[in-house]
């Protein structure tokens, strides 16, 4: 995750306990404010303003959605809802210290209402104001003193703070009060590890394990006592329920490499350490080990790969240069390995090791001379032991932590300087991409767009339309693209869709009645630009008061499905019942497949409302009419093969997918082989 972490991965909880009560908040506070005149767009209500950057939040556009929330400020400063609103944007920006203040300026306006401090307290402990983030949790205990998540954050807090005598009191009156609570007892077991008392750390996570053994971390956390014992066979079966049950996490695989490394399984430790790179490919201690094994069963050339990874992440490893050196040297890169030698040489002058290595490759491109004074000083230390001490003989068993930098050291397996843990806390509200669970969601909607966009992203395929065409074919009007992709808008694209809008609002607000067919269009244009910047109820009622111009148009019967399908999935995100207004996508999409009934894209839109809502048969019919009138429509395949797979046709449904991604979405290979597990 490109943010700074909350601190160690071991007290990633703080964060991700938050995730889920920050976003149920951001998706069920009630609003309450009028109306006020805006700048871009005439009169305008300050609820709705802040409804559309609430959307926008949901669909991850955080740049847009400040653009609301400022607005909303603009007009009504003294409302608390588009200060926390709008710090909750800047947070998933890593904009810590904005979001705290946007806190602040919301806790002044409203100073009872916990998530306010919740959030504040979170972006403190970003900012590793671990002080000041306690007493953000303590003042939200106040006024919810029954809130699970508030003493778990507080008591990673002190934590943090070292003050482990209050960790103990506070999880005292937590685990009183909430006996069965799991989580409570691994973070006992982390302060008593902590304060060094191993004996009682093992009876917690014994504990945390009855009540729950389905929790992934707690049996990584029982594994790092058994690595830190040496109890190899122990370590790996704990690491292994814990990598059932949390298999995306990269850390357990570098501990279970070890763990199998030390029980002479190397193809086993090998396919641990690419596992962990395949999801983490930055892994420092991944590439390390990876490089000396590969090293240590003769793959030279791409130990040297591994080596030369590492060193772009550090370029001053002496300890990874001195590996690279001796590889170059081994596959005939000379001066390649002498370079290495050099630097590392330079660093330890007294290094014989090197000196001899170095002096070899001298010998072999005839540089005598240099090779001859390698070799004399290596032979004054050998002379002189009792100065430089002796080289100890070294056991490939042996591990070193990362910041042992004694050179002797350089192909023992490298382990963290701290066993870290990496919690994942489940949560069934929208956050940030980076941290959610991959889900296996059906694909999007086909709309209209004025950017030229990719589609699925797997597919990298243009999508043309004949009906798209036929409009931009026409003058005066801006060219529309076909896709199915959501794009996060920058400032500046998101200004210059206002001030599109505000042009063409002028120029409707300026028209002659007796005109409206002429100037109908612009409704068109206005709400395909309101579309971009997720502003849905605004381009329905543009593309409602257009069709009452033109109601055969089918482009515009299309993106109002598209439209209120949007917020539709908005809504029912905040609870609320979207059975009438999607009665109204599907009543739209049947009306234009009825004008237009060899358009696939239709078809393959009103399929997935059905398959939304669950109604799988009638989705599959549609589907197949889409793949009937487009054979290459990858995304019909792959909705469909999910269709089928929900209603329990799985032979077909793998076919379906297996179709899909031999056009193009591969990720339709992941499903295929989670399905067949």
């Amino acid at each position: 995750m490109k943010s700074e972490e909350f601190a160690t991965a071991r007290h990633k909880p703080m964060c991700t306990v938050l995730y889920g009560r920050l976003l149920l908040c951001v998706l069920f506070f009630t609003l309450h404010s009028s109306f006020f005149t805006s700048t871009c767009f005439a009169q305008f209500n300050t609820d709705r303003l802040v409804m559309i950057g609430r959307s926008a939040l949901y669909y991850e556009d955080y740049v847009l959605s400040i653009q609301y929330f400022n607005q909303a400020i603009a007009a009504k400063p003294y409302l608390y809802e588009p200060w926390f609103f709008r710090a909750v944007a800047k947070y998933y920006l890593d904009d810590f210290a904005g979001s705290e203040a946007d806190c602040t300026e919301a806790i002044e306006r409203n100073p009872y209402i916990v998530n306010l401090y919740e959030l504040r307290g979170l972006t403190r402990i970003q900012q590793k104001k671990y002080k000041e983030a306690i007493g953000d949790y303590t003042k939200a205990l106040k006024y919810a003193p029954d809130g699970q998540n508030l003493w778990h954050n507080r008591i990673l807090c002190h934590i943090h703070e070292k003050d482990y005598a209050q960790a103990h009191l506070e999880l005292d009156t937590m685990l009183t009060r909430w006996s069965q609570y799991a989580r409570g007892y691994s973070m006992r077991a982390e302060v008593y590890m902590l304060e060094k008392d191993t004996a009682s750390a093992i009876t917690a996570l014994d504990k945390s394990l009855e009540l729950d053994p389905y929790d992934g971390n707690i049996w990584a956390e029982r594994s790092i006592i058994s690595l830190a014992r040496s109890e190899w066979k122990e370590s790996e079966e704990y690491l292994s329920k814990a990598i059932h049950l949390l298999p995306k996490q990269a850390n357990n695989y570098i501990n279970r490499a070890l763990a199998r490394y030390n029980q002479n399984n190397l193809r086993g430790a090998m396919a641990d350490y690419d596992a962990a790179l395949d999801f983490d490919p930055n892994n420092f201690l991944g590439h390390y080990n990876r490089g000396l094994l590969r090293a240590q069963v003769g793959d030279d050339n791409r130990a040297i790969l591994d080596f030369n990874f590492v060193l772009k992440l550090e370029p001053e490893n002496l300890m990874a240069l001195y590996n690279r050196a001796t590889l170059l040297d081994k596959t005939g890169d000379l001066r390649g390995a002498i370079r290495d030698y050099t630097k590392v040489i330079d660093q330890y002058p007294n290094f014989w090791t090197g000196l001899q290595s170095r002096a070899s490759c001298y010998r072999r491109l005839g540089m005598t001379k240099q090779a001859e004074a390698d070799e004399f000083r290596v032979y004054k230390a050998q002379l002189y032991k009792h100065l430089y001490g002796t080289q100890p003989r070294l056991n490939k068993k042996q591990m070193r932590r990362r910041s042992d930098d004694d050179l002797e050291k350089y192909n023992q397996i490298v382990v963290a300087d701290e066993q870290e843990m990496e919690h994942e806390y489940k949560s069934e509200y929208r956050g940030r991409v980076q941290n959610r669970k991959v889900q296996i969601e059906l694909l999007p909607l086909y709309g209209l767009s004025l950017s030229a966009q990719r589609a699925t992203l797997d597919t990298q395929r243009s999508k043309l339309n004949p009906l798209v065409e036929a409009y931009n074919h026409q003058r005066g009007v801006r060219r529309l693209y076909l896709s199915n992709a959501q794009r996060s808008l920058d400032e500046a694209q998101t200004n210059a869709y206002f001030a599109y809008i505000d042009s063409l609002s002028v120029v409707l607000g300026q028209r002659d009645s007796s005109l409206f067919t002429l100037h109908s269009s612009f409704y068109f244009q206005r709400a395909i630009a309101y579309s971009e910047i997720q502003n849905f109820d605004s381009a329905i009622d543009d593309l409602t008061t257009y069709l009452q111009a033109d109601t055969t148009s089918v482009l515009a019967l299309w993106q109002r499905a598209v439209c209120q399908s949007k917020a539709n999935d908005f809504n029912a995100a905040q609870g609320t019942d979207v059975g009438m207004k999607t009665a109204n996508v599907i009543g739209d999409l049947t009306a234009a497949i009825a004008l237009s009934p060899q358009e696939a894209y239709l078809y393959y839109n009103r399929g997935t409302v059905y398959a939304k809502r669950a109604d799988y048969d009638r989705a599959i019919d549609d589907f197949t009419r889409a793949i009937e009138l487009d054979p290459t429509l990858a995304e019909a395949w792959y909705n469909r093969g999910l269709s089928r797979l929900y209603s329990n046709r799985q032979q077909e449904g793998i076919s379906d997918l297996s179709k899909a991604g031999e056009l193009g979405l591969y990720t339709a290979y992941s499903v295929i082989k989670k399905y067949r597990k």
